[in-house]
């Protein structure tokens, strides 16, 4: 799997950006470093520093690692963990059952990828990357003959949650799953005990989600390790709009699985 892209805003040319998947030992080094710069030292969460600078885990062994690389400066640039049900057997576990009981989705196992660890570098944050990254994961889903994306979105608590809780109710009205897919955290944020900001600033990659036709599967989870709010989030492929659907390359009949 391998595709390009090249843009042009005005007269300056951006990077020539190439999307693959890591196969080597160093190529997933380059993506666990990235992943450290964005989670660890951006977000200056200093107890989780580590002396190697790698952002790595007991999941990545079996996950693949779709990457982003600017073809002129060799860099990986952005980058998608994604666990298909194989890897989750071989485990016996998906990485956001850290976070929640997914009893109720065990019938969707065997077909459904789970996507984390989304990052893109600070430079390249303009949407040609995460474009690339949806696209990549829409036929990573297809060759891996699954039609259900599951993943964690995290929502900051740097402004002691009032965002997160407005964000909440908002997708709690318009995007609540079935009940039939509703997932229990296991250290529940306490939404109902902090007053919801104003307006509600959705992070950009859960609304990507929002708008590709994703649920928010029940009340979120409280990760102190990250200081966020995290949202379970499922995506079944036959809700994914048409308009998305092109967008991101995935076919009719992906569309009507």
């Amino acid at each position: 799997m391998q595709q390009t892209t090249t843009a042009m805003a005005g007269r300056t040319p951006r990077p020539r950006l190439v999307t693959s998947i890591a196969n080597t030992a160093e190529e997933l080094r380059e993506v666990q470093r990235l992943r450290y710069r964005v989670f660890i030292e951006d977000m200056g969460l200093t107890a989780l520093e580590r002396a190697d600078g790698l952002d790595c885990d007991e999941f990545d062994e079996h996950c693949d690692h779709l990457l982003v690389r600017d073809a002129s400066s060799l860099q990986v640039v952005g980058t998608y963990r994604v666990l298909p049900p194989a890897g989750a057997r071989r485990l016996g576990r998906v990485y956001s059952e850290n976070e929640f009981d997914l009893g109720r989705l065990n019938a969707l196992r065997s077909r459904m990828v789970e996507a984390g660890r989304a990052c893109i570098h600070p430079d390249y944050r303009g949407g040609s990357v995460i474009m690339l990254l949806w696209a990549a994961l829409a036929d990573y889903m297809r060759r891996q003959g699954c039609d259900y994306l599951v993943g964690c979105a995290s929502i900051s608590l740097a402004d002691g949650g009032h965002n997160a809780v407005a964000v909440y109710r908002q997708l709690r009205e318009t995007r609540l799953a079935p009940p039939e897919y509703r997932v229990t955290p296991h250290l529940p944020f306490p939404h109902e005990k902090i007053a919801p900001a104003l307006d509600a600033s959705v992070p950009a990659l859960l609304k990507g989600y929002m708008r590709s036709g994703a649920w928010v599967c029940g009340d979120p989870a409280w990760d102190p390790d990250f200081d966020s709010a995290d949202l379970f989030v499922l995506m079944p492929l036959a809700n994914l709009d048409v308009r998305y659907a092109r967008h991101y390359g995935v076919g009719e009949l992906a569309i009507a699985a």
